[in-house]
């Protein structure tokens, strides 16, 4: 019989077979419970976060339910973000579709594959332009232009964006479309680098404008810098940085949201009885009194806003878009 020698005896004793580890018990992860919270943060986004990035860390620190975003900003791209939460998340589409405000400087003479400085230098060009050619070069750009969308962009084809195209090397053909420059104002020009404000249509690229304008020019250029200054109403002076919430106590940071209503304000209103209000919550179409008007317009009741309602002739008022208000209007109503 052969005797176990102290290495089989040690094997034998810290087997696991034999001597199996207790299992740790499962902690429970903890539920975050977070808050209803209805209003718009006008957010200065930082150079190099991502739109979805700044949503969720305002999100975080204002520990909301529901929140999202009303179109999105390049990580390079700095300026005018406005969030939406809660009941405001209905009325991004107001902004989506806005005029909106750039200032931006463009690079002359360098081109990139993403059109603008994060990208890959691709070609290099002299420059010899002078500030009466930038100017009369600016001038054809105002007003409806046709722009292809660029390959780096968030543009789908057979629900792919066109930048996951733009990564592997492929280039998909683009079709032109139709937008407005409302207004293209040099602010600066330095010899191979200029500074511009543009006013501008939903689905503008400022990178492409950037690189349209260096190829009127003959030298190529690519966006180095963009800052957005306004949405619709909104305007840059109106915002937040995530600085200035952080640093604002808890229960203080609502107190930095502009109401549900700031996104339609741009619309004239309607005051409504608390039996009208009752009524139009439950989606029905009413005469309220002897008010008439036209087109769309903002409702409220004795408890604030309702949501968006639509003149119909005859002194209909028809409703639209409303927000949930809680069963304290309609009680009050039927009371």
């Amino acid at each position: 019989m052969t005797m176990p020698t102290p290495a089989m005896s040690m094997a034998t004793t810290t087997s696991p077979e034999l001597h199996p580890q207790p299992k740790r018990p499962k902690v429970p992860q903890r539920r975050i419970v977070r808050r209803i919270v209805d209003g718009v943060l006008l957010l200065d986004k930082p150079q190099g976060l991502s739109s979805n990035h700044a949503l969720q860390t305002a999100r975080r620190l204002l520990n909301a339910a529901k929140a999202g975003h009303t179109g999105t900003l390049d990580p390079m791209a700095t300026g005018l973000l406005p969030l939406t939460f809660g009941e405001a998340t209905k009325f991004s589409q107001m902004l989506l579709d806005a005029d909106k405000t750039y200032e931006a400087v463009v690079q002359l003479g360098v081109d990139t594959d993403s059109g603008d400085a994060e990208g890959k230098v691709v070609a290099s060009h002299p420059v010899a332009v002078t500030e009466a050619a930038v100017a009369d070069v600016l001038s054809r750009f105002r007003g409806d232009i046709e722009q292809v969308p660029p390959m780096y962009s968030a543009l789908k084809r057979d629900g792919k964006a066109l930048y996951e195209y733009a990564r592997e090397g492929i280039e998909i053909e683009r079709e032109a479309r139709r937008v407005t420059i409302h207004a293209l104002d040099l602010l600066a020009f330095a010899g191979d680098r200029l500074s511009i404000r543009v006013a501008c249509s939903k689905g503008t690229y400022i990178r492409t404008l950037a690189m349209d304008i260096g190829g009127a020019l003959g030298c190529g250029a690519h966006l180095c810098a963009l800052r957005r200054t306004r949405i619709g109403a909104f305007d840059l002076t109106e915002s937040v940085t995530l600085e200035r919430l952080e640093a604002a106590p808890a229960d203080e940071r609502d107190a930095l949201l502009a109401p549900v209503d700031a996104l339609v304000r741009e619309f004239g209103e309607v005051a409504l009885t608390a039996e009208e209000a009752a009524w139009l919550l439950q989606g029905r179409s009413l005469r309220p009194g002897a008010q008439n008007g036209d087109g769309m317009v903002r409702a409220y009741g004795p408890q604030g806003f309702l949501g968006l309602a639509q003149w119909q002739p005859g002194g209909v008022l028809v409703p639209r878009r409303l927000i949930a208000t809680g069963a304290e209007a309609t009680a009050n109503a039927s009371a």
